[in-house]
Formats: C-alpha cells, structure tokens, sequence
C-alpha cells in the first residue's frame, strides 16, 4: 500500500504529493477539510522548497479556514479561500533551494513559516525560516513559530518586559500563553497566569509564581496592579484591565475573540488603541510579524533551556478537521500539532 507522504507523479510527468486541500469557506473543520494528491509546489529563485515533516494548528488556523471575521478575507479571500490549505507553522528538510537562495543547502533541518503549510511539501521564503532546535522533534519545533513569535514580541517588544517587575498572562495554558508565561519567566518577571482548574497545575510548572482559577475567582479583583498584563483570553472590558495597571503599565491584547461575522472582537483592540493616548497607560495590540531574527532567539532560548514547547496531542496530517476540531473544544493545554511521515 502507498504510503500517504508518497510522491507520485500523473500521467504528463507532474509530480504530486499529499496535502489537505479546503476549496470553500466553513466554520465546522469536518466539512471544508480533507486530503488529496496534489500537485507538489514550484519554488521560485528566492524561495526554498521544504519537505514538510510536522506543522501545527493554532486559532488562526480556523479564522483562515472559516474566513472569519470578514476582516481577514482581504489576506485569505474574498468569496473563497485563496490559498489550498490554512497551515502556516512547519518543520521539515530542505528539499531544493532557489537559485538565489543562500544560507540554506538541501537536507537542511529547518522550521518556520510558510503557505498552504498542511502538506508533504511548502514553498517557504527564507527570511521566515530558519534552523531547527536540535534537541526538539520536528512536532515539537513545528508548535513553535506563530505561536511563540507571537508571545515573543507581545512580552519582550510590546509588552517591555523587565525583571522583577508584575505581569499578569491571561489564557496562559493556551498555544500563546504557554509560551508567554515561559518568556516573561525567563526575563525574571514575577508571573501571575490566569487559567482554568484542570490546567493550573501545568502552567504552574511553566515557571508562573502566582495562578488564578478564574472559575473560581476574579483574577482582577484583588489589590496587584501589574506593570503589564499580556490579555490573551480577551473576555474582560477596557475598564477592568486599566484599573489593574499600575499608572506607567502596559496592556497588549493579543486576543479577544467573540462571535461577531465583521469584526470578531477586533473592536477592543481597536478601542484600547483610541484610548492609549488619552491614559498615562500603554493600551495597544499589533499583528504577530514572522521572520528568521525571531525565529533564531527562540532557539536560542529553547538551546538554554528557557523555553520549551507544550505538546497537548499529535494528529496524522489526514486527520487535521480532527484537530481543529480538538481546538475549538477549549480543552488543549498548549499547543496541537500534525504531523507526516518521512519517505
């Protein structure tokens, strides 16, 4: 029997490949995604071509396949998606590199970001990927680039971080938040992360001082004010979150999800940007960037042992709706990846 990550190739000599293939937009993963042979992609002279090994799902994974807000159909498309596959996280080899591609040579062990992720092969520029961590299996380096990247420059670049100081982390045992408690603990921060009951204990484990159950407690309520709260959770008002800064604090949305078809919650944070220069508080948020200067701090940090990914559960590539579909429950502790077998 063929195996599923088998090249073949059709009858006019085109090579194809396995790959998970979504023609329409949907909100239920079961309906919209499946797999197919396909063609494998061409690279260009400044692209690699890279043997996909893992990638990963994160909630950006669902807006892309549902197109949801409206607001991302610009990038994803306007009345269907414009790309075959929603993944964006990989780990993988090397397969062939452009013509005017240096720094990366076939066979090379690397992780990153690309297009139409979810397949045997993806086309990836190189100034989105970068080295693998050798001492991370390629699912567990394929957990790292959106997510990571983005708690990243949420603690570190927008949120300034400095040791010693408070931050608060809502929705820390989610893909975000696992990497950011991680983050901020290195830097020296003392860590309040705020989760639900069955996932305290691991995010404790993270290197959190402090954890709030918040179905059984107001994470706000008490008298800490935070030098920066990174809200990922996104379920409290503007109000709530200022009153426990303290007066020179910082807050970064980097999450805040509702049901709504236009915006999706993307309304506070536009609020919170309005409101910044009328406080003596930073109020902002900002869109995740991908590229290979992050990429290599965090293997620096994953190398030092300061930083590393939280696996929930590992899927087969044909059972990515499965996974998408484990997200949406709210039940992972971190991070969900795919993951493809080697020829």
């Amino acid at each position: 029997m063929r195996s599923i990550s088998e090249t073949t190739a059709t009858a006019d000599g085109t090579r194809t490949m396995t790959a998970v293939v979504q023609e329409r937009y949907g909100a239920e993963p079961e309906t919209v995604l499946r797999t197919a042979r396909r063609a494998r992609p061409g690279i260009g002279p400044d692209e690699v071509l890279v043997r996909v090994r893992a990638s990963s799902v994160d909630r950006g994974t669902w807006h892309m396949m549902a197109g949801l807000p409206y607001a991302v159909r610009p990038v994803s498309g306007l009345r269907r998606p414009r790309l075959p596959n929603p993944g964006r996280s990989i780990a993988g080899v090397v397969e062939a590199v452009g013509s005017g591609v240096t720094g990366f040579a076939v066979g090379d062990e690397v992780y990153g970001t690309a297009a139409a992720a979810f397949a045997d092969y993806a086309a990836a520029r190189p100034e989105r990927i970068a080295p693998k961590p050798a001492g991370l299996t390629f699912e567990e380096a394929a957990t790292v680039p959106v997510s990571a990247l983005t708690s990243l420059q949420a603690v570190r670049d927008k949120g300034k971080v400095q040791e010693g100081q408070q931050v608060l982390i809502t929705g820390a045992a989610g893909g975000v938040g696992t990497f950011a408690v991680q983050l901020a603990h290195a830097i020296g921060a003392r860590v309040t992360a705020v989760a639900s009951t069955p996932k305290l204990d691991a995010v404790r484990a993270l290197g959190a001082d402090h954890v709030i159950d918040y179905t059984r407690e107001d994470f706000l309520a008490g008298p800490r004010r935070y030098d920066a709260i990174i809200d990922i959770a996104g379920n409290r008002g503007l109000r709530d979150l200022r009153r426990a800064l303290t007066p020179r604090g910082r807050l970064i949305i980097t999450g805040g999800e509702t049901n709504g078809a236009w915006l999706g919650g993307t309304d506070r944070q536009l609020r919170a940007q309005m409101l910044s220069p009328f406080t003596g508080r930073h109020l902002g948020t900002f869109i995740s960037s991908e590229h290979t200067a992050g990429l290599r701090d965090l293997t620096a940090l994953i190398d030092a042992g300061a930083l590393s990914p939280v696996v929930d559960r590992v899927y087969p590539l044909t059972e990515t709706a499965a996974a998408v579909r484990h997200l949406l429950n709210g039940r992972v502790t971190g991070k969900l990846a795919l993951t493809l077998p080697a020829e």
